[in-house]
């Protein structure tokens, strides 16, 4: 596939994200031709915490977690990046860092600027600026939202709310049938603010009903609206 082949793919293809709502194609297509496209591997850093902000990264494919060490060394997810999602801090100020480390949990494809050149097109395309904005908006009341289920809801509504969250994200790539959601249940735990423990039991209850079928490190989403029902009910 030629250049300006791959170019007009990728520009169908950002279309569909929020962070691209209301651009036209055209401009579209030289915010994309002023990044380039990167590829992870699974387990690749992308990032460190204390790591200085140098890119901007754009999720084309895959997931990437965010994570932080506490003050035990242990390992805390923060959130998960998927698809149509910058990844991470991206604050354009000089000097600032990363309070985070970013890991593709599965190999990814990602549109990389440098931090200069995504301040440019900013600056260059209002769109663009207006739903960074959002953005980032979007990603603080989801954090919100984190933060208020773990001291007011049990675990089986705030699991069954994170694989909704991490399912809505998947559907940017995958039409129709069962979505996977590649974390362990170890990360899953994490994500939610219980113990391994409680969530395998949730997860091999809902596998008996037919909602979802757990690997060793995936969740396959089987009924999503029987999902849904189970942050109202359980």
């Amino acid at each position: 596939m030629d250049a300006l082949a791959l170019l007009n793919q990728k520009t169908t293809l950002v279309q569909g994200f929020a962070l691209f709502s209301d651009v036209s194609p055209s401009d579209c297509a030289s915010i994309i031709s002023a990044g380039r496209e990167k590829h992870y591997r699974s387990k690749q850093t992308i990032f460190s915490e204390g790591d200085l902000v140098l890119q901007v990264v754009l999720l084309l494919s895959g997931f990437v977690k965010i994570k932080q060490l506490g003050l035990n060394g242990n390992e805390v997810i923060l959130r998960v990046n998927g698809v149509g999602e910058i990844v991470g801090a991206f604050r354009l100020s000089v000097n600032y860092r990363h309070c985070s480390t970013a890991q593709a949990i599965q190999p990814c494809t990602a549109i990389v600027w440098d931090s200069a050149t995504f301040e440019r097109l900013l600056e260059r395309f209002p769109a663009l600026r207006r739903n960074t904005v959002r953005a980032l908006e979007d990603r603080l009341q989801e954090m919100e939202q984190q933060f208020r289920e773990v001291p007011t809801e049990n675990v089986g509504p705030r699991l069954s709310s994170e694989l909704l969250r991490l399912s809505n994200h998947l559907r940017h790539t995958v039409n129709g049938g069962p979505l996977k959601i590649s974390l362990s249940r170890s990360e899953l735990a994490q994500l939610t603010g219980t113990t391994l423990f409680t969530v395998s039991r949730l997860l091999c209850r809902w596998q008996k009903l037919g909602i979802v079928s757990i690997g060793r490190e995936a969740v396959l989403v089987l009924d999503f609206t029987a999902l849904t029902q189970l942050t109202l009910s359980e």
